[in-house]
Formats: structure tokens, sequence, C-alpha cells
């Protein structure tokens, strides 16, 4: 259920952004989903790709910091209220959202959304216990 997540911590100055997703494009890694925080003078560019392991190995090669997290990408009802019933549910059962992003996937009559959670576990559990659908990491890594 767990997805691994490729952060990279990059200055924020034209043109590092095309640096890191060409080094991934020159080594046949394809990018799955993404976001980008920043602030004025850096910024964390989080990324689901196909090849984590090679992502990590590549950017670091080229002297990146980059790190490998877990988040976790849930079936959320592509209807008005859909994700509110999601986030009541993890408020309910005190799970902290550290930070979410869209999927550009949708899954049946689902968007998609990746979530990372100070409490992953609990998160999961939570989740599972109320009937929501986490969807495997090879299915989001494949699409």
């Amino acid at each position: 259920m767990k997805v691994e997540q490729i952060s990279i911590f990059i200055e924020n100055k034209s043109g590092r952004l095309a640096e890191v997703t060409g080094i991934l494009g020159k080594n046949d890694v394809n990018i799955r989903a993404l976001s980008l925080a920043d602030t004025s003078d850096f910024g964390i560019l989080r990324l689901i790709v196909d090849d984590s392991k090679k992502a990590l190995k590549v950017l670091k090669e080229q002297r990146f910091t980059v790190s490998i997290t877990h988040v976790i990408g849930v079936a959320v009802s592509d209807t008005p209220g859909g994700l509110t019933k999601i986030l009541q549910i993890l408020d309910k059962n005190n799970v902290n959202v550290e930070y979410m992003y869209a999927f550009v996937e949708r899954s049946g009559d689902n968007a998609v959304i990746i979530f990372r959670f100070d409490d992953i576990d609990e998160a999961i559990v939570a989740l599972t216990d109320n009937d929501i659908k986490i969807l495997l990491s090879e299915r989001i890594t494949s699409i």
C-alpha cells in the first residue's frame, strides 16, 4: 500500500527544475505524479516515479539532496464532498495530514489523492477500517 516518493531539495532558480527532470528522462525514469512547494530560496520537489531506487541513485550522483519518503494513494469519490469524507475520517481518528496532492489518473469513478501522514500506519488502519480504498504502489507507479 505504501508508495515510495522521491523528495528533492532544489534551489529556486531558473533551469533547476528542468535539470532534475532532464536527468530523470535521460535515465529512463518516468514521472507519475509531482508536487512542488517553494520558498524564496529553495523548493521541495516531490515525485512519484516508476523506479524510485534508480531516481534516487542518479540524482545523488548529480549531487542533489534527495530522499525517499512513504505516502499512500487513496481513491476519493469524485463527487462534491468526497474529499471531506476522507478528511473527516482522518480527523475522527486523530490522524494528521502533513500534505497531499492530486494524482493525474482517475480510478473508476474516483479521483486519486496522494497523502503524507505523520503516522502512515495509523492512517492506513483508519482508512481501511472505514472501507476507503488505498491503491497499491504497483497500481500508482504503473499508470
